[in-house]
């Protein structure tokens, strides 16, 4: 269901994205375009910093259940 739902909404079906990723199809700005090009790069890498961030957090979890000490960094042992 999560991946027909990415499928359908998650396009550019407007042709109008400023840029890969931009799913908005015109309906939502949130003030998006009334901003200079340079607050829109560095929010961009900003997001992108975050997403990366997020990832290697991911990462560390995963390793820590590999290795079955995730009690010690206060998670719960599945």
């Amino acid at each position: 269901m999560t991946v027909f739902c990415l499928t359908v909404f998650m396009q550019d079906s407007t042709g109008e994205n400023a840029f890969p990723g931009d799913y908005r199809n015109g309906l939502i700005d949130f003030g998006w375009d009334k901003q200079t090009t340079e607050w829109q790069n560095r929010k961009r890498a900003i997001e992108l910093n975050n997403g990366r961030a997020a990832q290697m957090g991911i990462l560390g979890i995963m390793i820590h259940e590999q290795l079955g000490n995730l009690n010690d960094i206060g998670l719960p042992q599945p």
